[in-house]
């Protein structure tokens, strides 16, 4: 393999700029319960993980202003949009606004709020949480699945 072609190092904006090239779903993220605060934001770095047992992953940015609540929530949703979806990316990207505000939501069995959005749902708990840098990189065990 021919590595003279690399530079090192690779600064933050040229990998971003390289990954605008790589393809991904988006999936809407949600946590939390009306009475403790509900939070949600759109996530591209969702991955399978593991089938036994059966573990997602999906990363939270260091600088989110809900950055301390994603890291210490006991579960989570993960709504696999679709392109009908698609409205949804920049209310859930935003910052500082009410993400849920005028949605029709219903509680998961694990409490977490449920969208009816999406090709697919994934009820997670929170299964263990790693460094990633500027990141946090949260794995979760499936706890239920829910096609819409």
């Amino acid at each position: 393999m021919d590595t003279s072609i690399l530079e090192s190092p690779v600064t933050g904006l040229e990998l971003r700029q390289a990954m605008r090239h790589w393809d991904t779903g988006v999936t809407v993220i949600t946590a939390g319960s009306e009475q403790s605060g509900r939070i949600g934001l759109v996530s591209n770095s969702f991955t399978s993980v593991s089938l036994e047992p059966p573990l997602v992953s999906w990363c939270v940015d260091r600088n989110s202003s809900s950055f301390a609540a994603w890291c210490e929530t006991p579960a989570f949703s993960i709504h696999i949009l679709d392109d009908e979806d698609a409205h949804l990316i920049p209310r859930f990207a935003a910052r500082g606004t009410d993400k849920f505000a005028g949605l029709s939501t219903h509680a998961t069995p694990l409490g977490t709020p449920a969208l009816d959005a999406g090709r697919i749902r994934l009820d997670c708990r929170t299964w263990r949480t790693y460094d990633g840098g500027d990141h946090v990189i949260i794995i979760g065990e499936v706890a239920s699945i829910s096609p819409r």
